[in-house]
């Protein structure tokens, strides 16, 4: 088995020309070749659930048969594992994988193997030697997926790591990406020409659990965490792109906030400017998309209940216009934020560091995990007893570290009683569920002044006012109920 280690960036089909002339490879002619690749799965797509990519690749006069993992990029970078052997389109023969249990899922898959889709592009390759000792593969391919009559185009650069070090990859990558609109990219061919395929239709992309493994340091452990948030916030790139969903922005949001609060937590042992360079970064990444997931939850929540009890009232249809105003001004924003330069060179500038972070056995992630969830759980307490009014600004620190606390024990899950951890998660979420409600409807008084200034807002924030009491009289026993509950991580 080899473990391949590249780096996969698309390019627009317009800095094709530029790509050759940079100064990494205007030195080197390229090696262009032809390739065609046949990727195989059974009827119910069992190698697709199992992320494994079986294909037959025709290289010239040989064919080649490959097993890969197909795993998921974060900022690009792509870690698998890979098995190939010369052979025989239609044959499969899987002898040369040396994992039993998958080699036995293959044999036992064998007999159902049909072609799914194809890739056929053309591979311009230069080959980079940074240093002694370090070798880079760099390749453009171009070319088309084809799954039936559906066709996508393939314009992408991979840095494959053939000798040395990750950092020589990263080195290498920053440097073109200086000079050229390179973009990380998180999905493979492989899930691409799944997609089209099923012709599958974008969906938004949620939070999956980080994956922990016996043996892992803390900041191994951060390190896993920081690109499961990766992964999720490139799963909604091109749904925040191409559509008006609401979703993709609020998960894109979801992620940061996620990934902001894992910096948080394990700030005590990252190094200084580490934290100082990347949180800034993504703080203001967060902000660019912000007003548009308040304007979509303005309009999506908040303002139906207030249509349908005013229908022809004048403020109100004049409110749910401007709202819209609002919204579409403002997703052009996030739009622009997604597709910018600065976001794929945040991408992949946080990977390179977050890759080639030190490790230290201490302290030991089962003192670091229980260490840091108690300090957050105290600063719940503290703010719960300070929330029993109406002031919001209470209410939204409090919010804010609950949810805090709530992703630092999704982070640290598989180390905590898994049913101490349900009650506890489930207490917390029915008062964050409510907490955000009411930020909500503050933020939407905020959004309504903005909208309709003056007199004409008064109908409206008298409603939302109204709206506001009612959640108050819930909000006592809910934060009772959660501060009834022992915090799981004291019981391992």
């Amino acid at each position: 088995m080899a473990l391949e280690t590249e780096i996969k960036l698309s390019l627009p089909a317009t800095a094709v020309r530029r790509l050759s002339s940079h100064p990494l490879l205007a030195a080197s002619k390229p090696v262009r070749q032809k390739l065609v690749n046949t990727y195989y799965d059974t009827p119910d797509q069992r190698l697709q659930r199992k992320r494994l990519a079986v294909r037959y690749r025709q290289k010239g006069e040989a064919w080649l048969l490959t097993v890969k993992s197909d795993a998921p990029s974060p900022g690009g970078l792509a870690q698998r594992r890979e098995w190939e052997v010369p052979g025989q389109p239609g044959q499969f023969d899987f002898s040369h994988v040396d994992s039993p249990k998958l080699r036995r899922f293959l044999e036992e898959a064998t007999a159902e193997l049909v072609p799914v889709f194809t890739t056929d592009f053309t591979r311009s390759l230069w080959v980079l030697t940074p240093r002694e000792g370090s070798r880079i593969e760099v390749a453009l391919d171009r070319g088309t997926i084809v799954a039936g009559e559906r066709r996508e185009n393939i314009c992408e650069l991979e840095l494959e790591l053939l000798e040395g070090d990750a950092s020589d990859l990263f080195t290498a990558a920053l440097a073109l990406q200086a000079d050229l609109p390179l973009h990380p990219e998180g999905v493979s061919k492989a899930e691409r020409g799944y997609r089209l395929a099923h012709d599958a239709k974008l969906a938004p992309a949620k939070a999956g659990p980080v994956p922990l493994s016996m043996g892992m340091t803390s900041i191994g452990v951060f390190r896993s965490t920081a690109f499961s948030c990766l992964s999720q916030l490139q799963g909604n790139e091109r749904g925040v792109r191409e559509t008006d969903a609401p979703e993709f922005i609020h998960q894109a949001r979801v992620s940061i906030r996620r990934l902001r609060s894992a910096i948080r937590l394990w700030r005590p042992l990252l190094p200084e400017d580490y934290v100082n360079n990347f949180d800034p970064r993504w703080r203001a990444l967060a902000n660019q998309l912000g007003d548009t997931r308040n304007w979509d939850v303005f309009i999506t929540e908040i303002l139906p209940p207030i249509s349908k009890a005013f229908p022809d009232h004048g403020d109100v249809q004049r409110l749910s216009t401007q709202a819209r105003n609002q919204l579409a001004a403002c997703r052009k924003t996030a739009q622009a934020a997604i597709k910018a330069e600065a976001y794929s060179q945040l991408l992949l500038e946080f990977t390179a560091a977050t890759l080639a972070l030190l490790e230290s056995r201490k302290p030991p992630v089962t003192v670091f995990a229980p260490r840091s969830l108690n300090k957050r759980a105290k600063r719940v307490a503290a703010l719960a007893a300070e929330t029993r009014d109406s002031n919001p600004e209470a209410r939204h620190a409090l919010r804010v570290a609950l949810k805090r606390l709530r992703y630092a024990i999704e982070f640290f899950a598989p180390l905590f009683p898994a049913k101490r951890l349900q009650r506890y998660h489930q207490s917390a979420a029915g008062l964050l569920d409510l907490l955000g409600r009411m930020n909500d409807a503050t933020v939407a008084e905020q959004l309504v002044l903005q909208a309709v200034p003056g007199h004409h807002s008064d109908l409206v924030r008298a409603w939302l006012a109204g709206r506001n009491d009612l959640m108050l009289t819930q909000l006592e026993p809910l934060l009772a109920e959660f501060l009834s509950h022992p915090p799981p991580w004291e019981h391992g």
